[in-house]
């Protein structure tokens, strides 16, 4: 009897998929990498507050995987999504502070800014890379 595996990948297959997304990504016109790995685009300038790490966030965002399935999408639901910084993956924690209210920023996530070597539920396997599309409506206090 065969098991049903869940596609969501191996460690290893992962890892080298993650890596070579990654490597494309970097020769992206306009793309930037923060000391900690992670990489970034703007796509449109905000001009209100940048959020701190005390700081709870409203924004839209789709998250993907590298295969382009994706695990999640505010824009598409129509609610925007509201959390502290603290509950935010350290990728996107990080990200946020980059940007201002009213902006819309790509972030590519290495695992290690992500779900790790573990990932989580049956959505993000281990070693996954993911993709936001986020935009920043505002930092609330």
């Amino acid at each position: 009897m065969a098991s049903k595996k869940l596609n969501k990948g191996s460690s290893g297959q992962n890892r080298a998929a993650s890596e070579s997304y990654i490597d494309k990504y970097r020769q992206k016109d306009g793309v930037q990498e923060t000391t900690t790995g992670l990489l970034y685009r703007m796509l449109e300038a905000g001009d209100g507050m940048t959020p701190t790490e005390t700081d709870t966030v409203e924004v839209n965002q789709r998250i993907q995987l590298i295969g382009g399935k994706i695990i999640g999408d505010t824009y598409k639901e129509g609610m925007p999504d509201e959390f502290t910084m603290k509950e935010a993956i350290p990728g996107i924690r990080e990200g946020l502070q980059l940007m201002h209210e009213g902006a819309r920023y790509e972030f590519v996530v290495p695992p290690e800014l992500a779900w790790g070597k573990k990932g989580v539920g049956n959505k993000i396997g281990p070693n996954a890379v993911l993709i936001f599309d986020l935009r920043l409506l505002k930092v609330v206090f």
